[in-house]
């Protein structure tokens, strides 16, 4: 089985306007796709954020939920928030993993549109069964990644369709969706 690591992308992601800009870090997003992945038993979290500022903010958060009154206050969130490590960008999330694994991970994104090597759930989910390369599932903040990033990725997922056509969903709600999708027991 391959290992799976999560990547949360804040740059190049598109705003609402479709140009190319750097997202802000949310807070729900550290803290609750932390408990998802902890959940799925995820290898590794990556928040990847180059701007200065919001990673001191990112720091913040996570020294307070680690080391500071909330790692005893609420020791689950503790746990949860021990998976998180912050870097630059995608060249050195595929680094870490590649420095703590050996071998590249197979890169695996999702957006709301679909691409020449969009693969369904079923795939994606046989090939982390039956494989032991891991495996770096991106997520993009704002309107999704930016699509020059898009065409160097090994494979994207295919979009959640809902019942209706409204397609945008937060990305908290996509990760427990995917990840269940990919990983889950039922």
């Amino acid at each position: 089985m391959s290992k799976v690591y999560l990547g949360l992308v804040h740059y190049p992601i598109y705003n609402r306007n479709m140009q190319v800009v750097t997202g802000s870090v949310t807070n729900f997003d550290i803290h609750d796709i932390s408990r998802t992945c902890t959940t799925y038993d995820i290898q590794k979290y990556f928040v990847i954020h180059p701007a200065q500022p919001q990673q001191e903010i990112i720091n913040e958060i996570l020294k307070y939920w680690r080391q500071g009154y909330g790692s005893t206050a609420n020791p689950d969130r503790n746990q949860a928030l021990g998976i998180v490590q912050l870097v630059n960008d995608i060249r050195a999330a595929v680094e870490a993993i590649e420095l703590a694994e050996g071998q590249k991970p197979l890169v695996l994104t999702t957006d709301a549109r679909t691409y020449p090597n969009t693969v369904s759930y079923r795939y994606a989910r046989e090939h982390i069964l039956t494989q032991v390369q891991p495996i770096l599932l991106l997520f993009g903040t704002g309107w999704g990644l930016e699509d020059g990033v898009m065409k160097s990725f090994d494979y994207i997922l295919e979009p959640i369709y809902g019942a209706g056509e409204y397609n945008h969903l937060c990305v908290r709600s996509a990760v427990a969706i995917i990840l269940d999708r990919l990983l889950g027991t039922a």
